[in-house]
């Protein structure tokens, strides 16, 4: 089994026949962008069928009332207030209205982490650009006990710094950032804090509200079972009325979150048929994927790191225990760069049949697996035979 004796958890019986993934691969990268179960595909079809039976009607008679409801649903889920909060495509999309919706001025500060992920820092680079305003990145060490967390971030803050963009839990690193203290770090600073939480809804016990951050947005399509493209942007009181969303149309005068939600002909089958994946997790019983995937992540750090020549107790854990991705560091040399990253995650596609990250950060390569509940503890013993040779055997 190659963990020595420990044992991995059970399959959750059955499980592997609620998804339409190819059985000849090892789907080992939940987190990049979700699976969708098999009902929560067909809730969404029997949505596309009713659109186009009649689109007109789908579109402008009670549409509004039909998100709305669904959003409230969602929202209440998650311990967010529903009329705080708007269904959004991905929180790629929620990241860039925050950013615009600011009203950043030259010299004006925006503070990132070392751990964000690329495409928020691409997002505050380009509205820094748009208005003179600049970046800063605090570096965070993979290995930060959470007061040592808090004070750097502490450390960073200027009387310039208006926003801090901070990750729930780093998609390269898998790091687990202690939210609360720093919110109110941040408050006391009068920096408002805008929390990527992209990979927290259905792997987490959220609720929003209680981070007290400025802006929380986060994906539903990852761990929470909807379908592709669903996610949630929550926003404090007091930012609302400043809201500005990247397009305008019809419902832009009734304000935050109609202006956000009401896109024209956007496609929201997707989120109209969110609630089905909430009901396949409640089915499956939330505590018991949550304990089954973190368990199982777990076993897969440690068969991996064993075959690469790693011990138990040096492979890191900056998620804590409750996570279910795992990252294993990649031998000297190997996928240190952006492009070598997708180089080898490509390679590892193809000739071993597995899905994983792996992701440059620091000067070091990383290796990513995640588990969900249609994962087996072989698919990670045969990725961990296989992969010594393949990181030798270069091209």
């Amino acid at each position: 089994m190659g963990a020595g004796d420990v044992r991995p958890p059970d399959a959750i019986a059955g499980a592997r026949l609620l998804f339409s993934l190819d059985p000849a691969v090892s789907y080992l990268n939940h987190g990049t962008v979700g699976v969708t179960p098999i009902a929560v595909q067909r809730a969404q079809q029997r949505l596309r069928d009713e659109v186009e039976l009649d689109p007109l009607r789908f579109y402008t008679r009670g549409l509004r009332d039909r998100v709305g409801h669904t959003r409230r649903h969602l929202a209440t889920q998650f311990g967010a207030d529903p009329d705080g909060t708007a269904l959004i495509p991905n929180t790629t999309a929620g990241i860039s209205i925050v950013l615009q919706s600011m009203g950043l001025r030259p010299g004006d500060e925006i503070l990132l982490t070392d751990h964000g992920y690329g495409s928020v820092t691409l997002a505050a680079a380009r509205e820094c650009a748009r208005t003179g305003a600049v970046v800063r990145t605090v570096a965070v060490p993979l290995t930060a006990a959470d007061g040592e967390v808090v004070s750097l971030l502490k450390a960073g803050f200027t009387d310039r710094t208006r926003l801090l963009i901070v990750d729930q839990i780093a998609s390269s690193t898998v790091k687990l950032f202690p939210l609360v203290p720093i919110v109110e770090a941040a408050h006391r600073a009068n920096v408002a804090v805008l929390v990527d939480g992209a990979h927290a809804p259905g792997m987490l016990p959220l609720a929003i509200d209680e981070i007290g951050a400025d802006f929380w947005v986060g994906n539903l399509h990852k761990w929470a079972f909807a379908p592709r493209s669903v996610a949630l942007l929550t926003v404090a009181p007091r930012w609302r009325d400043r809201i500005e969303p990247l397009a305008v149309s019809w419902d832009h005068a009734e304000g935050f979150p109609a202006n956000v939600e009401s896109q024209g002909t956007l496609d929201v089958t997707p989120w109209l048929s969110a609630p089905t994946g909430l009901f396949v997790l409640r089915t499956l019983g939330q505590d018991r994927v949550r304990a089954h995937n973190a368990a199982l992540a777990a076993y897969g750090q440690r068969v991996i790191g064993a075959a690469l020549g790693l011990r138990a107790a040096s492979l890191p854990d900056p998620g804590g225990a409750g996570i279910a991705m795992r990252i294993i560091p990649l031998p000297r040399g190997a996928a240190t760069t952006d492009a070598d990253a997708v180089a080898l995650r490509h390679r590892i596609a193809d000739k071993l049949g597995a899905a994983v990250g792996v992701n440059a950060w620091n000067g070091q390569g990383w290796l990513r697996v995640c588990a969900q509940v249609y994962n087996q503890p072989d698919e990670y013993d045969r990725l961990a035979a296989r992969l010594p040779a393949l990181l030798t055997a270069g091209d």
